[in-house]
């Protein structure tokens, strides 16, 4: 995504998020010392996974999947006050790396006959009349515009009212508030689209909980269901779920850490590993594994998820500049260090920031999470240059 799209989806994604009370505020500590694992990955990689924790984030976890072989590096912490490591098989919010997942039920049910929906169908037939007022109107807005984030509609997270409730301090009071789809829909329709539907690139999370609200409409089941049924199930991605109300990280865990997207570099640092992930919804309420994110990630590029119509549809890029691509749910960029293509997602919410990536066979997979939702995006290039350059 553009810088501008990739800023305001870090700031605004913790819309998502807050603070666990019991850890409400801690002064910010001091860089950690990283914790090594050399003799399970290349050292390049491990050497990048450090140069995150040196800068300040607690701590960071990659794993990589290269033909049959399996890495994993870690580095610093996953508790502030305990001082537990993190650990190869940690859970993490990952938050817009959702966005793969419901793209590809969509692109499912555009496949299966019996449901008549194609992917340039209006998204007035699924929702009639939701889209309207201000400019909008989803007789003119496809399912295609929705996931290739081309349909102009506003972004909900950019509205300065529910952004004055979950960023700051604002967060102590908010963290729990959670929202319903049809309410993120009407903030982000307050709004008048940025651009004719089509005619433009630019991230927006109302496509997906729109997106999500049309597989419930086709289906008669959540997006949550229909992607545990699809994906989550038969390909045994034990540690993924979308927690829908729930606020808290299920199984192993390490702490998820945000200085509340406030700007001064000496803010405090939150505990922000407990929230209602509900206002997030389909564009970004996910909890995965590094494991489990190169799992699916490996599935769809070789084609096991998609029939052929559909796979060429999803990876079939628009071109945003700089070697960079949007496909249907799915980003692509050339490496400038080598010059390798690689395609996946990014993922960021508060307390947590993940990327995954893959070349176009499948073959070379990694995923990167830090617990951390500060700092340079440089350091998870890093780590994607070191793996699939170094």
């Amino acid at each position: 995504m553009g810088t501008h799209a990739l800023s305001r989806t870090l700031i605004v994604l913790a819309l998502a998020g807050a603070m666990a009370a019991t850890t409400a505020a801690s002064a910010a500590p001091a860089p950690i010392a990283a914790a090594r694992h050399p003799h399970v990955t290349q050292s390049a990689t491990q050497d990048a996974l450090d140069a995150i924790t040196r800068a300040g984030t607690p701590g960071a976890l990659a794993r990589a999947d290269h033909g049959s072989e399996v890495r994993h590096g870690t580095s610093g912490t996953a508790d502030l006050r305990t001082g537990r490591p993190r650990l190869p098989q940690d859970r993490f919010r990952a938050g817009s790396l959702a966005k793969p997942f419901v793209a590809t039920v969509l692109l499912q049910l555009a496949a299966e006959p019996e449901h008549g929906l194609s992917i340039d169908d209006t998204v007035d037939k699924w929702l009639p009349g939701l889209v309207r007022g201000n400019g909008n109107d989803g007789r003119r807005v496809t399912l295609r515009h929705l996931l290739q984030q081309t349909s102009g509609l506003y972004d909900y997270l950019d509205d300065p009212g529910f952004r004055a409730r979950f960023t700051g301090d604002a967060f102590l009071a908010h963290r729990y508030d959670g929202a319903v789809p049809e309410d993120l829909v009407r903030i982000g329709l307050a709004h008048a689209p940025r651009f004719d539907p089509g005619t433009r690139w630019d991230y927006s999370n109302t496509n997906y909980i729109l997106a999500g609200m049309v597989i419930e409409k086709v289906t008669g089941n959540s997006y949550a269901a229909e992607a545990e049924r699809r994906l989550i199930k038969p390909l045994g991605l034990r540690g993924t779920t979308f927690p829908g109300t729930s606020s808290r990280v299920p199984g192993p865990h390490g702490r998820h850490y945000s200085r509340l997207y406030v700007k001064d570099p000496g803010a405090r640092i939150h505990d922000a590993t407990d929230f209602d992930p509900s206002v997030s919804g389909a564009s970004g309420e996910i909890i995965s594994t590094a494991r489990d994110l190169n799992v699916f990630t490996r599935a769809l590029l070789r084609g096991e998820l998609l029939p052929p119509a559909q796979q060429k549809e999803m990876f079939t890029g628009r071109d945003l500049g700089d070697g960079r691509s949007y496909g249907l749910g799915v980003r692509s960029q050339t490496l400038k260090a080598c010059g390798v293509t690689v395609w996946g997602h990014s993922g960021e919410i508060t307390g947590s920031l993940t990327r995954t990536a893959a070349t176009a066979d499948g073959e070379h997979v990694v995923t990167v999470n830090r617990n951390g939702d500060w700092g340079d995006h440089a350091l998870e290039q890093a780590v994607m240059d070191a793996e699939f350059c170094g």
